[in-house]
């Protein structure tokens, strides 16, 4: 039975939001114009706009104004834009869990039922794909009577100002920092003695976050005392000090661990910091003034990232490697157990951890990688994807892709920054499923193909041509569609084991030789092209030679390595082989000949087939023992492992002497060895197909 006095108790969260509101103070002039609206019959506004830097308190604003909402008893609905899927039916379905509602459910018909709402929209900017679908389509749609609060970074975009209804419906307020007298009370209502307050408000001016920042140090030393003249970076300052007076080693490192990674769940957290209970630590984070929680966990205000994510790299390098080591194992682990959305998340914060690479950092748009989102297309997308492919290709490149998008239209994927506008496209060529007629209809498909027929595939294997891909406005330079393409190739690479090639065309590549080299793709040269006017460099991997598992291990070990992209096309290995069986079978005979003579076996064939992951003569002789041991186990093909013993293993001088050794007639010995040595073949065999 429940015990009443617990159900009594407040929440960990309500306890969390009055410890807030405690810290909030000033705003007034925000606070009355909000009420103001609240109050009237007919508000001058429907839309109040709240615009300022990072950390000057637009998220705590929010916060207060939905408290004052509930006080007027008006209901308040807030959404943040880095929880939400930039796309219509993301947002909608962010919408319909906030409201707590079935997905069949209309959000707006919800709304409507409540006598006043307020919908709040925090971090606005990440919303940015969806501005135009909000304006137009989604906010006309509300009750007359619900107030929106945007809370964002940025002034709003030019068409909210343009359009003469929204003009005369949208109030924007500019947030700056806190006047002398709103800074004073805050550090009063925490009790920082007055002694205090004038060199604070030196050191601070009055930014919300450093205000924070300083009763968080000063909660822990007192007796420290602010300099303004010596710390010209004042949340790095700050931080510095809170660091040092953190409860335990632990409580620092789930801090640091927090800056490292994109966002920080409580499992991850106890994978990165090795615990087999991380809530209490994870619960301490969520308390601290400068972290913000979401629906994918937990992340440090942008101030504080940048600070303790530098400090660590220069104080603790080792450390840093570490926590990033295990935070990619976390990431290898989910990317194999998730699909779609759910592992391309997965998959962005594992990139996120290679973000200070310099062979990565320019090839990639970080910060706006979230503002457009990619779909499977539709029939009614074909007309716009082809007037892309023909404003960047030319003509002949848009009756091409017309051809496959009839042949193969699952392999085409929209990428979105409004709703039903494209801004860039992706469409994927399977060459495994191409007929004669497809290859002539296309001169790079038939190209890619013959390039195959050099390096066969094997019965069951699949080869990708990632045949046309753009943004709308940039083509392929570095953007937020091309950073969602590279993503979803590598979404191809990590879940296709059936996957033998991929082929990627870049128009500028020796431009981006550099990041192709670090994820280990090589320029086919021979495969080369041109396309409208734009010559096309087209780099390959060969996923039988470097799966996808131990190609994230060795991205993984790199994200940290200072690398020389000409040191990487030096040790860039040989292609992989891929011998018919008879050729197999010559090479597994020729290498038990040379088991012991390792400057002749270095030569085998082997060495460059799917069998050794490590092409290494050491290796080798490792996989034809271990092989051979396995038929010592059966009493039937024991005595065919004694003749392969004494013949390549373990040699006698000559056949004639091995028989003699093993008791047994040369021509019973010879048939043993064939036997033998035909056993150890098709074991191989079966290991060179993947089937064991």
């Amino acid at each position: 039975m429940a015990d009443p006095e617990s159900a009594s108790r407040p929440l960990l969260a309500e306890k969390l939001a009055a410890r807030r509101r405690k810290r909030f103070v000033g705003r007034e002039q925000e606070k009355s114009l909000f009420l103001s609206a609240l109050s009237a019959a007919e508000p001058p506004f429907v839309v109040l706009h709240i615009y300022g830097p990072g950390g000057v308190g637009k998220t705590s604003l929010v916060s207060e104004l939905m408290h004052l909402a509930q006080e007027a008893g008006v209901t308040p609905v807030r959404l943040d834009g880095r929880d939400i899927e930039a796309s219509p039916e993301g947002f909608l379905l962010t919408l319909r869990l906030a409201l707590g509602i079935e997905t069949n459910r209309s959000p707006l018909e919800v709304i409507a039922t409540y006598p006043r709402s307020v919908l709040f929209l925090d971090t606005y900017e990440s919303l940015n794909p969806l501005d135009g679908w909000l304006r137009e389509q989604f906010l006309p749609l509300l009750p007359g009577n619900t107030l929106v609060v945007l809370a964002g970074r940025n002034p709003l975009s030019g068409p909210w100002r343009s359009d003469p209804g929204w003009r005369e419906l949208v109030y924007s307020v500019s947030l700056r920092n806190l006047r002398p007298e709103e800074s004073r009370e805050y550090l009063s209502r925490q009790g920082i003695p007055q002694a205090q307050h004038p060199a604070v408000l030196e050191f601070t001016h009055g930014h919300p976050l450093a205000l924070a920042l300083v009763v968080e140090v000063l909660e822990r030393e007192a007796s420290y005392a602010f300099r303004p003249d010596a710390a010209p970076d004042v949340v790095r300052s700050l931080l510095e000090r809170f660091v040092q007076q953190v409860p335990s080693p632990t409580h620092r490192a789930a801090l640091e661990a927090s800056a490292l990674v994109s966002t920080l769940t409580e499992p991850l957290l106890a994978v990165v910091l090795q615990l087999e209970d991380a809530n209490p630590y994870f619960a301490w984070l969520r308390g601290l003034s400068f972290m913000e929680a979401g629906p994918q966990g937990l992340f440090p205000h942008d101030l504080a990232r940048e600070a303790l994510d530098a400090d660590l790299r220069w104080r603790n390098p080792d450390g840093y490697t570490e926590l990033h080591r295990r935070a990619r194992g976390y990431y290898t682990q989910k990317l194999q157990e998730t699909r779609g959305l759910e592992q391309q998340r997965i998959l962005a914060d594992d990139v996120y951890l290679h973000r200070h690479n310099p062979l990565v950092k320019p090839f990639l748009e970080w910060k706006q990688l979230g503002s457009v989102f990619g779909e499977r297309g539709r029939p009614q997308d074909h007309p716009a994807v082809l007037e892309i492919i023909q404003q960047h290709e030319g003509a002949a490149a848009a009756q091409i892709a017309a051809h496959w998008l009839q042949r193969q239209p699952q392999g085409l994927t929209v990428y979105r920054s409004v709703a039903d506008q494209p801004a860039g496209l992706m469409l994927v060529v399977g060459l495994h499923q191409t007929s004669p007629q497809d290859r002539q209809a296309d001169l790079v498909v038939q190209r890619a193909w013959d390039y195959l027929q050099r390096h066969p595939m094997r019965p069951g294997e699949e080869a990708l041509l990632f045949r046309f891909w753009m943004a709308k406005d940039s083509y392929q330079a570095v953007s937020p569609v091309q950073s969602l393409v590279f993503l979803n190739a590598v979404q191809h690479y990590i879940s296709n084991i059936r996957l033998a090639w991929t082929f990627f065309p870049i128009s500028n590549f020796e431009f981006w030789i550099p990041a192709f080299l670090y994820m280990n793709l090589f320029h086919a040269a021979e495969l080369d092209y041109s396309s409208g006017p734009h010559l096309m460099g087209v780099f390959a991997h060969d996923w039988r030679q470097q799966p996808a598992t131990a190609w994230l291990e060795m991205l993984g070990e790199r994200e940290l390595a200072t690398l020389d992209p000409a040191q990487l096309e030096a040790e860039r290995p040989q292609p992989l082989l891929v011998l018919s069986q008879p050729e197999f079978e010559e090479a597994v005979k020729s290498a038990l000949r040379d088991f012991n003579r390792p400057e002749v076996l270095a030569q085998s064939l082997l060495l460059r087939s799917r069998l050794l992951p490590e092409a290494s003569t050491k290796a080798l002789r490792t996989l034809l023992w271990e092989t051979a041991q396995t038929l010592k186990v059966h009493p039937k093909t024991e005595k065919l492992y004694r003749a392969l013993e004494r013949t390549y293993l373990e040699p006698a001088a000559t056949q004639e002497l091995a028989a003699e050794l093993l008791d047994l007639p040369f021509s019973t010995y010879r048939r043993h060895l064939v036997g033998a040595t035909q056993r150890l073949i098709e074991i191989l065999w079966q290991l060179e197909l993947g089937e064991k």
